[in-house]
């Protein structure tokens, strides 16, 4: 027995159980055991491990459950037959190639990797404060509600509702939640037809530009802005305005006259997250009209919204179909679920639904499926209700520790409820050092020169967000943060 081949280094955070079967998978399948022996006895693999006996009889029954091992009585568990004649498959480096390999770089007629994105640490959860925008505090997640609706997705009855290919159908339940649950609470009433499950915004954007853009087609976008949308738009060759922002968002003047479309982020501006005032969109509203302009609403983050009576969205009052909104659970649910909509005119989303099912046919349908089970059962709702409730107390919190220890660095009073907030610091820092030495002090913070979508960004600028970091960790992590600037001050 080549018992060397199932010492594992066990990884923290991971259950054990699982580690182990998958090492033992990874000895069958890569014929390192002896089929004619066979296994360790629980008692001595167990001993072996340093774990307890119950661990190990678990793993064995549960890979005979799989069909990987035989348990003989009295001489212990063997591998199946089926896994007698291991597939050899060679995992060598096969980097090394001669003279004649391919240059792909000379075939590309398209390279995103060139495209300047936003970037964020992988292990971010490691740092002390994760003023990092964009993801959840994961242990306020239902976690159990959560698994319910899975256990409801895998029942035998929802098997039926999802494990079947549904071309490009998008599960009925969730189209349904999406349009008499989410988009009335933005004034938006719209029928079936009118609303496509996408994989999040960027997904949204991304059909939207393939469908609409080419190099003859203007484009409006906040500067500075949405980073991702900027890239996307680019990747199809459309003309790009950048039009600039004040304190009401995105200003609206005659240049704006001759674009085909203007992408805007009304409610919460990215990345300042300045809420565009009811004069202004009326003012942007009417220019499309007159200018026969289409204008693509971003509405990311509407379901965090901490306002008591938030702006309705632009498109509640859309009369003639001239606004195409997207929304996201992203930010309200979790961002590695990717679940977003867009909504439009019948005729777009019927052409979108079609080219979706070219790239990818409908986003997964369990993950579908089981959402619409957490919205129908009121999990959703009732997890909002405290997700604002700690939001709303981040906010005050940051605001509080922002005007004792770095006042100048404010841009604008953040009332409107957005999760993070927009600095400028002094002309003379730039926020990329400044952000790789505060988190070698375990503050984690965003440089802002990627939000500005000309060549020649200002470099003093960052973002800091709320929504990962526990709220008593909020304070101190600013005065850290003042603590990292005075050094640069006084250099």
């Amino acid at each position: 027995m080549n018992e060397h081949y199932l010492n594992i280094p066990f990884e923290e955070g991971r259950p054990l159980q699982q580690q182990i079967q998958e090492r033992l998978v990874d000895a069958i399948l890569g014929g390192h055991l002896p089929v004619a022996e066979p296994l360790p006895s629980s008692r001595k693999l167990a001993e072996q491990l340093k774990v307890s006996r119950n661990t190990i009889v678990l793993v064995y029954e549960r890979m005979v459950d799989a069909g990987y091992l035989q348990s003989s009585k009295r001489r212990g568990y063997f591998i199946s037959p089926a896994f007698h004649d291991p597939d050899q498959i060679n995992v060598q480096d096969k980097s090394s190639r001669d003279g004649d390999s391919q240059k792909w770089s000379d075939r590309f007629k398209l390279q995103p990797s060139k495209y300047q994105t936003i970037v964020k640490p992988n292990q971010w959860q490691q740092y002390e404060y994760p003023f990092i925008y964009g993801q959840i505090q994961q242990e306020y997640f239902p976690i159990e509600h959560w698994r319910e609706c899975a256990r409801r997705t895998l029942s035998t009855t929802g098997l039926t509702d999802w494990l079947h290919d549904r071309v490009d159908i998008d599960d009925p339940m969730l189209v349904e939640q999406l349009r008499t649950r989410i988009l009335p609470k933005r004034g938006i009433y719209a029928g079936p037809g009118e609303i496509l499950v996408t994989m999040g915004t960027q997904n949204s954007l991304y059909l939207l530009a393939n469908l609409l853009f080419d190099r003859h087609t203007r484009v409006a976008l906040e500067n500075p802005g949405y980073r991702e949308a900027h890239s996307i738009f680019r990747s199809f060759n459309a003309d790009l305005v950048l039009q600039p922002l004040d304190q009401e968002g995105i200003m609206v003047d005659e240049k704006l006259r001759t674009c085909d479309y203007i992408y805007i982020t009304p409610s919460h501006q990215v990345p300042t997250g300045v809420e565009m005032s009811c004069r202004r969109r009326a003012e942007l509203v009417e220019l499309a009209r007159s200018s026969n302009t289409i204008l693509i609403e971003d509405d990311y983050d509407a379901e965090i919204s901490m306002q008591e009576n938030p702006i309705p969205a632009m498109k509640a009052d859309d009369r003639d179909n001239r606004i195409v909104y997207l929304g996201s659970l992203s930010k309200s649910m979790s961002p590695g679920l990717r679940i977003g909509f867009m909504v439009a005119d019948e005729q777009l989303i019927a052409e979108a639904r079609v080219l979706r099912r070219l790239m990818y046919r409908h986003p997964a349908s369990n993950n579908q499926r089981q959402t619409a089970l957490f919205l129908s059962l009121g999990y959703y709702d009732a997890y909002l209700r405290k997700l604002r409730t700690l939001y709303v107390n981040k906010l005050v919190r940051m605001e509080r520790a922002l005007n004792q220890h770095l006042p100048d660095l404010m841009t604008h009073d953040v009332h409107s409820g957005a999760s993070s907030f927009w600095l400028r610091v002094a002309d003379g820092i730039d926020t990329e050092h400044l952000a790789w030495v505060a988190s070698r002090e375990g503050v984690l913070i965003e440089p802002g020169a990627v939000h500005f979508l000309h060549p020649s960004p200002p470099c003093n600028y960052l973002r800091l967000g709320f929504s990962t970091i526990p709220a008593h960790k909020i304070e101190p992590g600013i005065s850290q943060l003042r603590t990292v600037l005075e050094r640069f001050n006084d250099s």
